[in-house]
C-alpha cells in the first residue's frame, strides 16, 4: 500500500513537470513573437546631497536645500547652490550656479533652473550655455526637453561651434542629431562669408547650412541669394534651388537650381538660366550655363541665347553653343572674347544674320561669321566666305565681306540689283548704311527707276574691277565704276535669258529670321545655294619669301 501511494505521488509529480515545461515553452514561444520589453524609466528626482536640509510647516511638501546641492533624474545628474523640492509635483527649482550633466558630451549653466520630473522639462533663465562637444548655445531663456532631447530658446540666443557663429531670435538644437533650426534674424557668421536668412537649418557635425527661407550670402566679391538649397560652411560649396542667384562684380547668374564653389569659383546653373552682364547690358540665356568665376569664362547650351540690350533695339543671337573667354585676367590688358557655333542664328530688328559660327572679339570690337555667312540689313542681302563687322558701343562702324562677296536687293519678286565681287566693305554712319565698295571682278546687274512714277526703265549689266556705291535712306544715290568698264543696257523685255542673274547669285529670305523666336529655328540651304569651294594660292609672308630667295642663291 505505501509502495501504491508512493507510485501515485511520483506521477503527480510527473504531470506537473510536463504541465510546467509545457507552460515554459509556451513563453518562450510566445516571447519570440513580442517586441522585447523596454526598461521602465524612473520617473522620481533623487536628491544625492545636500550640505543642509530644511521644512516649514507653512509649506508642506517642499524641501528647502542649502549648500552644495546635487540632484539626478535618470542619467541626469543636476547641481544648483540651493534648491526647493516640491515632492508631490516631482519638480525642483534650483538657484546659484545651476549645472545640469549627462554623461561626458552634454553640460548646462545657467542662474536659475525649473526641472519637471514629470514632463523632464528643464526651464533655465539667466546666463544660459549649452555645451555639447565643440558646439556651443548661449542664451538668457532655454528650455531642454529630455524626452525629445531638444533644447530651444526664444528671446534671442547664438550657437557657436568650430567653424561658424549664428544667431537669431528662436532656434532650437538636438544634441543626439547634432542639427540646429533658427527662425527671425538669423545670421551665421564666418571668416570667409556672412549669411542672413529668415530661417535656417544647421547641422553642427556636417556645418552645412540648409536654406529654407530667403537668405543672402556675402563675401567681399560674390552675393548669392537663394530661398531653398544647402551650402557647406567649410567647403564653400552649394547647391542651390528655387531660382537662386549669383551675383559677381557685374554678372549675375540665375537658374532654377545652381551649383557654386566659391574655392574655385566654379558655378553652374540648370534650367532656364540667365546671366546677365548689367554694366556691358548683355546676358547669356539657356537651360544650361557654366561659369569660372576665377577665369571670368562660362559657356551656355541648350536653347543657348546671347542677348545685347546695350542700344534701344536688343539683338538675339542663338547657336547649340555660346562661350565666353576672358584673356589676360585681372590685368590692364585683358580683353573678352565671346564664341558662337554651330548652327548661329541672330535677329534685330534692322539687322539679321546666319551662320555656321562666330567669334566676337572686344580686342578689336570684331565680330567674324564663318562658313557660308549671309547678313541682311532692311532689304540688301550680303553674304561671303568670310564677313567681318566692326561695332562701336554695339552700333555697325563697317563690315568686310571677304571672298565671293555678293550683295542682292530685291526690285521685286522677279527682279533684284546685284553686286558681285571678290570682296566688300560696307560703311555704316550712326547706324545707316551710306557707301558700298566692291573690289575685283566686280560685276553688277542693276534696275535703275523713273524717279516721276517708279517704274523700272532697264536692266544695266556692267562689269569693272571697282564699285563704289552710295545710298542715303538705305536706297542708293549714285555710283561710281573706277578702272577699266564694260557695261550694258537691256530693255526689259529683250534681256537673253540668263542674264538677269550674275553667276553668284542667291536669293535666301526664307532662311532669314523674322522675329526673334525664329532664331531658334534652322533652315539649311539647297546645295545650290552653297558657296564654291575656290583654290587659292596660298599668302605668303615677306619672312618666308626671303627665306626661298636665299634657297634659290
Amino acid at each position: 500500500m505505501q509502495q501504491g501511494k508512493s507510485h501515485s505521488l511520483l506521477s503527480r509529480h510527473r504531470y506537473l513537470f510536463i504541465a510546467v515545461f509545457g507552460l515554459f515553452v509556451m513563453c518562450l514561444l510566445g516571447a519570440q513573437d513580442r517586441p522585447p520589453v523596454q526598461p521602465v524609466r524612473k520617473t522620481r528626482v533623487d536628491l544625492l546631497y545636500a550640505d543642509r536640509a530644511e521644512g516649514h510647516q507653512s509649506r508642506p511638501g517642499v524641501r528647502i536645500l542649502i549648500g552644495d546641492v546635487r540632484l539626478r533624474h535618470d542619467s541626469m545628474y543636476m547641481y544648483c547652490d540651493s534648491a526647493l523640492i516640491y515632492d508631490l509635483l516631482n519638480s525642483f527649482e534650483a538657484f546659484g550656479n545651476v549645472r545640469m550633466e549627462q554623461g561626458d558630451t552634454l553640460f548646462i549653466y545657467g542662474d536659475y533652473l525649473y526641472y519637471d520630473g514629470q514632463t523632464q522639462l528643464a526651464q533655465l533663465r539667466d546666463n544660459v550655455r549649452l555645451i555639447n562637444r565643440q558646439t556651443e548655445l548661449t542664451t538668457d531663456s532655454l528650455n531642454y526637453d529630455r524626452i525629445e532631447n531638444l533644447g530651444y530658446y526664444f528671446e534671442g540666443g547664438t550657437l557657436t561651434d568650430e567653424e561658424n557663429v549664428l544667431t537669431s531670435y528662436w532656434g532650437e538644437y538636438s544634441p543626439e542629431t547634432k542639427m540646429a533650426v533658427f527662425n527671425q534674424n538669423v545670421m551665421l557668421e564666418n571668416p570667409k562669408f556672412v549669411l542672413t536668412s529668415d530661417t535656417l537649418e544647421y547641422s553642427t557635425e556636417t556645418r552645412i547650412a540648409s536654406i529654407v527661407g530667403p537668405s543672402d550670402i556675402n563675401n567681399e566679391e560674390t552675393h548669392i541669394f537663394s530661398r531653398l538649397g544647402f551650402y557647406n560652411t567649410v567647403t564653400e560649396q552649394g547647391e542651390l534651388l528655387d531660382r537662386s542667384v549669383i551675383h559677381y562684380q557685374t554678372r549675375e547668374l540665375t537658374g532654377d537650381s545652381l551649383y557654386y564653389d566659391r574655392v574655385t569659383g566654379i558655378g553652374e546653373a540648370f534650367g532656364d538660366i540667365i546671366m546677365n552682364d548689367t554694366v556691358n547690358k548683355n546676358m547669356f540665356t539657356g537651360n544650361y550655363c557654366f561659369y569660372n568665376q576665377l577665369e571670368e569664362s562660362a559657356y551656355a547650351t541648350d536653347s543657348a541665347v546671347v542677348v545685347d540690350y546695350s542700344q534701344g533695339d536688343s539683338l538675339f543671337l542663338h547657336a547649340d553653343t555660346l562661350r565666353l573667354i576672358t584673356y589676360n585676367v585681372k590685368t590692364d590688358s585683358a580683353y573678352r572674347e565671346m564664341r558662337a557655333y554651330h548652327k548661329v542664328r541672330a535677329y534685330r530688328s534692322d539687322v539679321q544674320a546666319v551662320c555656321d559660327s562666330l567669334v566676337y572679339t572686344s580686342l578689336d570690337s570684331c565680330l567674324t561669321m564663318y562658313r557660308d555667312p549671309i547678313m541682311w540689313y532692311g532689304a540688301e542681302q550680303l553674304l561671303g566666305e568670310q564677313i567681318k563687322v566692326y561695332v562701336n558701343d554695339s552700333t555697325i562702324r563697317w563690315a568686310h565681306i571677304i571672298n565671293q562677296a555678293l550683295a542682292v536687293e530685291a526690285r521685286d519678286s522677279v527682279r533684284y540689283n546685284q553686286v558681285s565681287g571678290r570682296e566688300m566693305k560696307a560703311f555704316f554712319r550712326e547706324g545707316e548704311l551710306y557707301e558700298v565698295d566692291t573690289d575685283g571682278n566686280v560685276r553688277v546687274i542693276y534696275y535703275p527707276i523713273d524717279e516721276k512714277d517708279s517704274t523700272i526703265l532697264l536692266m544695266d549689266y556692267t562689269e569693272s574691277s571697282f564699285l563704289r556705291l552710295r545710298l542715303e535712306n538705305q536706297k542708293m544715290k549714285d555710283g561710281t565704276f573706277i578702272g577699266k568698264t564694260t557695261g550694258t543696257g537691256y530693255p526689259l523685255d529683250q534681256i537673253p535669258a540668263g542674264k538677269d542673274k550674275l553667276e553668284a547669285f542667291v536669293w535666301l529670305d526664307h532662311i532669314r529670321p523674322k522675329s526673334k523666336e525664329e532664331i531658334f529655328t534652322w533652315v539649311d540651304k539647297d546645295e545650290s545655294a552653297r558657296l564654291k569651294n575656290v583654290q587659292r594660292q596660298p599668302t605668303v609672308s615677306p619672312r618666308q619669301m626671303n627665306i626661298r630667295r636665299n634657297r634659290r642663291r
